[in-house]
């Protein structure tokens, strides 16, 4: 046999989810859905493969993206396929493909797997599990406020308070009149000013100046870009609107430009505020021309993604991560107190599921004192040995494992008890 053996570690920038971290996920996918569906959004999905050129149409995600970050590859049909980086462009399409047969206006959400190839580090992975909110065929300031106050309301469905976390808000549309006001209307170059105040938090004030030079071409322009972007007081009629529903934490922050070219009006980011986690956990933000790519005419949209690394840190940080987050346990154990017990073990615990009762059979080799230990140890409520005295007799002792209390009787009883009790 040879000596070479396979790595047990997973594929650099991905995670192995053991049950007790998929518990984590769920907790956090049910909280993301329960507030979802609170706001009346419905849930959708796809799949992970889209063909590369929804990627690389004009306007449909950024070029670093496109051409650094995309898992793209050819099938065996000789088609060039991408595993899905983001979802806004795959509702888009969706929308667009039954846009006849939908009625408007869509609130929409979904939990997808996107993949990246970028530098893991804290936050961000090569593949995530990220939540998608957007809603369609609403272009006025209600839908934005609406879907600001929805990323506002999971926070606080995670147990969050307003002081944790800051909303800020922009607006790519007011953004490109104020260049405009200056005299900067050369749609590249406005492009260019936004990919670089994008980075402007990440990178120097000095190095932003030179970049931005570059750019514009003389610090005249360059003292005008600045004074622009790094306004710290004003407002819009989002927040306004948002201040109007009791959401105070929000402000104008002229240097969120968001990454994707798509946007056209509104965009948003929500910022944890904890000095060990100081980044944005969500964004989003208005597209109101993305479906015209599919043909016809323009449905608008706005939406926001959020990722579950973001979400985690972000309950780790303020340590709002239950602690009573268990693994799937079942309610009943089954307990054979022989191996021969086993097969009657199985037709009862075929019995309890019937009735909508999680049951288990340990069908393991230790000792039956280990395997009560370990049912408990497992979050499982309920232990039921099953031995020739209990089928001989007809009645069988159910015990409590959180409280140590016993219940006897016979199957039927217990089943009865159980019915009650779940």
């Amino acid at each position: 046999m040879s000596d070479n053996k396979l790595s047990t570690d997973a594929y650099k920038g991905v995670r192995d989810f053991y049950p007790e971290d998929m518990a984590v996920l769920r907790y956090i996918m049910n909280t993301w859905s329960t507030t979802a569906e609170s706001f009346g959004f419905e849930r959708y999905d796809a799949s992970v493969l889209e063909p590369a050129e929804l990627y690389k149409s004009k306007g449909a995600a950024n070029e670093e993206i496109v051409d650094e970050q995309t898992y793209t590859f050819i099938d065996r049909g000789e088609r060039e396929v991408t595993l899905r980086p983001e979802m806004t462009p795959t509702v888009a399409r969706m929308v667009s493909g039954r846009r006849r047969e939908l009625t408007f206006p869509l609130r929409w959400y979904s939990i997808p797997n996107l993949f990246r190839y970028e530098r893991p580090q804290r936050g961000r992975l090569r593949e995530h599990w990220q939540f998608n909110c957007d809603i369609f065929g609403a272009p006025g300031v209600a839908a934005d406020v609406e879907i600001i106050s929805l990323a506002n309301q999971l926070l606080i469905d995670f147990g969050a308070t307003p002081d944790m976390f800051e909303i800020l808000v922009n607006n790519r549309a007011e953004m490109t009149a104020l260049f405009a006001d200056i005299g900067i209307t050369n749609q590249d170059t406005v492009t260019k000013i936004t990919r670089l105040t994008d980075r402007k938090k990440k990178i120097s004030a000095d190095e932003y100046r030179a970049e931005l030079l570059k750019i514009v071409g003389d610090n005249t322009k360059v003292e005008q870009v600045v004074g622009i972007v790094e306004v710290e007081a004003g407002t819009n009629p989002v927040i306004l609107g948002l201040r109007e529903l009791g959401i105070t934490n929000v402000r104008l922050d002229r240097t969120i430009a968001r990454g994707f070219d798509y946007y056209t009006g509104t965009i948003f980011e929500i910022l944890d505020t904890d000095k060990e986690n100081n980044r944005a956990m969500l964004g989003g933000g208005r597209y109101d021309n993305l479906t015209s790519m599919f043909g016809g005419d323009p449905i608008s949209g706005i939406g926001f993604g959020m990722g579950d690394v973001t979400m985690r840190d972000f309950l780790e940080s303020h340590q709002l991560l239950p602690t009573n987050i268990t693994k799937t346990a079942p309610t009943l154990s089954i307990i054979p107190a022989e191996p021969e017990n086993d097969l009657a073990s199985q037709k009862v615990a075929q019995l309890f599921r019937s009735h909508g009762i999680r049951t288990v059979v340990d069908i393991g080799q230790k000792k039956l004192g280990r395997k009560i230990a370990d049912a408990a140890d497992s979050g499982t409520k309920y232990a039921l040995v099953i031995g020739e005295t209990e089928i001989e007799s007809g009645t069988y002792v159910l015990k409590n494992l959180d409280l140590n209390t016993t219940e006897s009787g016979s199957i039927e009883n217990l089943l009865t008890f159980l019915i009650a009790k779940t």
